[in-house]
């Protein structure tokens, strides 16, 4: 059985969240909730803060529950 993922991104990262494993703490909205914010529809607002704020507010999730990738830039060259 493959896990439920819900993804978001603001073109520099995109923020991994596994509902299955989230132990709900609440550090993700209590730290960053102009991003993170239950009442809101996606949960996740990525153009809400900056980069490294997000990637240093979901390093901070205990249950692992939240992870990030930072998304490959594709140069002209590479094409």
């Amino acid at each position: 059985m493959s896990e439920c993922e819900k993804k978001y991104t603001n073109g520099e990262i995109t923020v991994i969240w596994k509902p299955g494993v989230c132990l709900h703490s609440a550090k993700c909205v209590q730290g960053l909730g102009e991003v993170f914010n239950v009442n809101a529809s996606p949960w996740i607002n990525m153009d809400a803060s900056g980069t490294e704020r997000i990637i240093k507010q979901v390093e901070q999730c205990p249950s692992g529950a939240l992870r990030y990738l930072r998304n490959e830039k594709i140069s002209n060259a590479a094409r």
